[in-house]
């Protein structure tokens, strides 16, 4: 087994698991340096991998079964403890709408979360990071977003047939406008649309910022429309019927944001959006690698609530999602 694969696939799981970020980080480094060095094998054989620099006795211990051509103990613990039955929805998803890299405020490079969704199963994901106004999350001005279009398709020309979709989470300002020029949106694959900011709005004025956010026709994806977190914040009150029924109407997703604090919306509302007829996009809203295969906490929510694959537009190919 290779060393630095083995190694990124253990930080993987203990970030998916929530684990320490500074635990994850340490065999993050040390893929780098096992990446970086075509003399593993020997040092192994000698007990010499402490020498490197970024290389303990735990992330030495996993190089020196891999090199052996073994699955390292600790991956192994790992994946079993980490393991989950995956229902039919998940089974059917082809990529996730909703990511974020260090470009805003993830914890990765793009590289990272792509090769990670590729070895998920996806065949494509949707890189949406902030747009300007969100500067506590280091949104992408508009020259900062085109140099990322740019390392984009530098991307997606190496990980053939993987497919990078350009995008971008944009603001709803409170007017309902978008947080981007027009122009820029219309230059992308996909738009997640989310309100972050006055989520105490009256209900009448929230209702009327959405609708407009909704009726936008660059607006491909509502996101975590109600923005709750569970533990800390309620969340914001609208005339869902209203709200759902635009989305119907314009072909816009509701998202159901699979990240454990969100789970966004609430059971009810999301039984009543499946009513109303809406399509739904189940998304990690991943900030790290090992939260993408957060989706499985929003595919068994869908499953909850009776929706069905065909609902759900991450299971269409790539070519198919931005024909809608």
């Amino acid at each position: 087994m290779d060393s630095a694969r083995a190694l990124r696939e253990i930080a993987f799981w203990l970030e998916r698991a929530g684990e320490p970020t500074y635990r994850v980080r340490a065999f993050r480094r040390a893929a780098q340096v096992a990446d970086s060095h075509d003399d593993l094998a020997d040092r192994a054989a000698a007990g010499r991998l402490t020498d490197l620099a970024g290389i303990g006795k735990t992330t030495a211990r996993v190089i020196e079964q891999a090199e052996r051509g073994a699955t390292p103990d600790y991956l192994t613990r790992l994946r079993d403890e980490g393991a989950e039955p995956a229902g039919p929805l998940r089974a059917a998803l082809r990529g996730d709408c909703h990511t974020h890299s260090d470009w805003s405020d993830g914890g990765s490079p793009i590289e990272e979360m792509a090769a990670t969704a590729r070895e998920l199963g996806h065949e494509w994901m949707v890189l949406t990071d902030h747009s300007p106004r969100l500067t506590v999350a280091r949104g992408l001005s508009t020259e900062r977003l085109h140099h990322q279009l740019e390392l984009v398709a530098e991307l997606n020309a190496a990980m053939r047939p993987f497919r990078v979709l350009t995008g971008i989470e944009v603001d709803i300002l409170d007017d309902g406008s978008l947080d981007q020029d027009p122009e820029v949106l219309a230059g992308l694959d996909f738009v997640v649309a989310s309100v972050h900011s006055k989520l105490r709005m009256d209900s009448a004025a929230m209702t009327r910022r959405m609708l407009a956010a909704v009726a936008n026709p660059r607006v491909d994806v509502l996101g975590h429309c109600t923005g709750r977190l569970r533990s800390s914040r309620p969340p914001s009150e609208f005339d869902a019927d209203e709200v759902f029924a635009a989305c119907r109407e314009h072909g816009v997703a509701v998202e159901i944001n699979s990240r454990p604090e969100r789970l966004d919306p609430p059971r009810a509302l999301l039984r009543r959006a499946f009513e109303l007829g809406c399509e739904f996009a189940i998304d990690s809203d991943a900030h790290a690698p090992g939260q993408l295969a957060w989706q499985s906490y929003g595919c068994a929510r869908a499953e909850e609530c009776g929706i069905p694959p065909q609902r759900v537009i991450n299971t269409r190919g790539a070519e198919m999602l931005l024909s809608r």
